[in-house]
């Protein structure tokens, strides 16, 4: 039985949502042949049609309903803080995104490379020719505002970072609303924010880790959603809302943003030329269109330029050079795309390092063959489907044979092709790379509801009446399961708990202290500990990889005035030891 659970575990709510989705069927069936007429199934339904009534006046309202929807995933996802706990960091991405928010908390925009940089090199980060995060900075400063907005930094539970990824996370669930209310009734729009709400809003790793997604999300979902206002109404507004989710996609997801964005750009050209499809409206004269779309769009996206190009300015040396290219160029041997060509081997400081960028080479090549190109897309797709879809969505996309025919919907069927073409050419995808199409699925799954609501009638309707109680119950279920310790998934609160816990400890303590991490010949490549604030010299705690006896002495000499500790990072109770004499 145990070995059954531990081949389970990873799928277990996708399970448990499968089987509470045959018995709505099953409810649906049954209570369907047991009524002998139409009418009196639907005499049965009453209540529910006083809830779609209810439902259809509050969406009416659709700056109200918009907000709504953020406001209660930031409301529910903050009372469940006693069950769910505040996440802490786990993966590389994540501690290089805090990196990033603690330099912009302290007022700078990168950081001078530290005396002892060799001692504190970790994946994701540039530590020549400054000291900063390899990503763009826009997570970096939504975390950093949540910082500022809540409590100063504690370094033990990183409330205030937490903060501001819990608001852009509301923010993107407000504008996956106010994009669907542009292109569908309101009610549709409302009822498919409520199902990203529950889907990606409160218990995804989107809300409860650190990763840059929700920010992208919001990106795309203010394009997407100013191209038909824009289409109906021309108004400068409007082209600011969408030059500023061209400038986040810019700043946290490029290269997925740019193959999302082209698609747009070309329908809008082809409108303003007066050669868009016949459901369009005339395009508008030509300087409503300058005055109202071309001028706020470009000036909006000059100042974007400019300031992105100012960041990399003084992290890089060059505004037209990423961190990533230059973290990529000193540290990887495999390159994004599968076409290129992998680079020589650099020269590696640490053991660690150099096993996993060999373990990304090994990757690279082996995806780049036809035996490991297929099981690899398989991998992506399977991985997108559970976290995007699972049982529950997969339902709705019965109709979208349906759908795909709808002339509206060309546009957004374009981009969801462009997109997935330019993900099988990556070399990793993980689920959050597709986070600025995130607006395109869930208008394709309100639409493919939308038909089966009217076409399948009764069945279609009790079926989407289905998929939205289903998906509460989820919510309820693994809430409830973690409020007593049922192991349906992993256990919350999220993160390197061992690493906090020390981390907590030390601070605790009234002197500074150093800690050096070794870890053992089994080492897992995707635990890291050492990570470090963006000013070294003044934390409290630092973190410094073991290099041996001799080359630690430097920085024992440099830190003299600090207790330095030891820690064994895969040790299975990981406890901060005195550092030998």
């Amino acid at each position: 039985m145990q070995n059954l659970y531990v081949q389970l575990a990873p799928s277990l709510v996708a399970i448990i949502e499968l089987v509470l989705l045959f018995a709505a069927a099953a409810l649906i069936l049954f209570s369907y042949r047991r009524a002998q007429t139409f009418s009196q199934y639907s005499s049965r339904r009453l209540s529910f049609r006083r809830l779609e009534c209810t439902f259809t006046r509050i969406a009416a309202n659709r700056g109200l309903a918009a907000l709504a929807v953020g406001f209660a995933v930031i409301v529910l996802r903050a009372a469940l803080i006693p069950i769910l706990g505040i996440p802490q960091p786990r993966w590389n991405d994540e501690f290089s995104y805090l990196l990033a928010a603690d330099t912009f908390a302290h007022g700078r925009i990168t950081n001078p490379t530290h005396p002892m940089w060799i001692h504190f090199e970790s994946f994701h980060i540039i530590e020549h020719p400054t000291y900063m995060s390899m990503y763009p900075p826009g997570q970096g400063l939504v975390l950093a505002a949540g910082q500022a907005l809540g409590q100063p930094y504690l370094g033990d539970d990183y409330l205030g970072e937490w903060i501001g990824q819990l608001l852009v996370t509301g923010a993107m669930c407000s504008a996956l609303c106010w994009m669907l209310q542009a292109w569908l009734p309101a009610r549709w729009a409302l009822l498919g924010s409520i199902l990203a709400a529950l889907r990606l809003g409160i218990l995804s790793y989107w809300m409860n880790s650190y990763w840059c997604a929700s920010l992208a999300a919001l990106g795309g979902a203010l394009v997407l959603g100013a191209w038909p206002r824009l289409r109906r109404h021309p108004s400068m507004r409007v082209s600011i809302f969408m030059a500023l989710g061209l400038i986040i996609l810019a700043n946290t997801r490029p290269y997925e943003g740019l193959v999302f964005s082209i698609p747009i750009a070309a329908a809008m050209l082809l409108w303003m030329a007066g050669r868009g499809c016949h459901d369009l409206p005339d395009r508008p004269v030509l300087h409503v269109t300058l005055s109202r779309i071309i001028v706020p769009i470009l000036l909006t996206l000059a100042l974007g330029t400019i300031a992105t190009g100012y960041y990399y300015y003084r992290v890089t040396g060059d505004p037209l050079r990423m961190a990533y290219q230059v973290n990529r160029e000193t540290y990887a041997m495999a390159p994004y795309f599968i076409w290129q060509t992998p680079r020589p081997e650099p020269e590696y400081h640490h053991e660690i390092m150099r096993q996993v960028y060999e373990r990304e080479l090994a990757e690279f090549e082996k995806y780049r063959t036809l035996s490991g190109f297929f099981p690899g897309l398989g991998w992506k797709l399977k991985s997108w489907w559970q976290f995007y879809l699972g049982p529950l969505l997969t339902l709705p996309l019965l109709a979208l044979p349906w759908v795909v025919r709808r002339r509206k919907m060309f546009l957004p069927l374009v981009i969801c092709v462009a997109v997935a073409a330019a993900f099988a050419v990556q070399t990793w995808t993980l689920p959050h790379y597709f986070s600025p199409v995130t607006c395109i699925l869930y208008l394709l799954l309100v639409q493919c509801l939308r038909h089966l609501w009217h076409w399948w009638r009764p069945l279609g309707r009790e079926i989407v009446r289905a998929i939205v109680v289903v998906a509460c119950a989820m919510i309820l279920l693994r809430v409830s399961a973690a409020g007593v310790h049922a192991r349906i998934e992993p256990a919350w609160p999220r993160g390197n708990l061992e690493r906090a816990a020390i981390l907590h400890q030390l601070q605790l303590r009234p002197e500074s202290q150093l800690v050096i991490v070794r870890y053992g010949p089994h080492h897992d490549l995707d635990k890291e500990w050492v990570y470090n604030e963006a000013n070294i010299d003044t934390a409290k705690v630092i973190w410094a990889r073991d290099m041996g006896r001799n080359d630690n002495q430097e920085l024992l000499e440099y830190f003299r005035d600090r207790k330095v500790w030891m820690v064994d990072g895969d040790s299975p109770s990981p406890q901060p030891l005195p550092y030998p004499d």
